[in-house]
């Protein structure tokens, strides 16, 4: 039997990108309850759902070693949010393939933190995972991660756009627009 890996810790300048603690749930609850945080992701979540989700989160990051990271800010020790590093978990024309993603709280928008902590994923991923390709795809009118994106020097792929299946077909956030990074390595 393989042993799990440890979950590895990712700093930047600013962040710590870290393992679950116990602590951060009720702060995970709290961002997924506010109506900014969600309105990309086409529902918003329960107190139960949060708490299940972070659960399966968790194990997922300390079982593989990549997955949700907490990203907390250094100056206070604040949870912040959390990027994340994984296989995109459905199919579509792209697939397989790895997807970056972030989720911060709505309070903490606005200071770079989603592109300081996600170029430090990328470098995770391309430097200590061998990856050679990331993927991260958004609704197509969701412009602020689109930014995110090029800030991280992520192409747009404009044949990759694709409908994602999670939406009903002319649902408003079902569209959505696929960005590659790939590694220089």
């Amino acid at each position: 039997m393989r042993a799990a890996p440890s979950v590895p810790t990712i700093e930047t300048p600013r962040l710590i990108l870290r393992g679950w603690r116990d602590a951060d749930v009720e702060s995970w609850v709290g961002m997924n309850a506010h109506p900014r945080v969600t309105e990309f992701l086409g529902q918003s979540f329960t107190r139960d759902a949060a708490v299940s989700r972070a659960a399966v989160i968790r194990a997922e990051l300390e079982r593989n070693g990549y997955g949700w990271w907490v990203v907390e800010i250094k100056d206070g020790r604040r949870f912040a949010g959390a990027i994340v590093l994984r296989e995109v978990p459905f199919e579509a024309h792209f697939t397989p393939a790895h997807e970056i993603g972030w989720r911060l709280a709505f309070e903490h928008w606005g200071h770079g933190y989603a592109t300081e902590g996600a170029a430090a994923v990328l470098d995770f991923a391309f430097t200590r995972l061998g990856w050679s390709e990331v993927v991260a795809f958004t609704a197509e009118v969701n412009l602020r991660s689109r930014r995110v994106m090029e800030r991280l020097g992520m192409t747009r792929d404009l044949a990759g756009d694709f409908e994602h299946p999670a939406f009903a077909p002319g649902h408003r956030l079902c569209r959505h627009v696929l960005y590659r990074a790939r590694s220089n390595r």
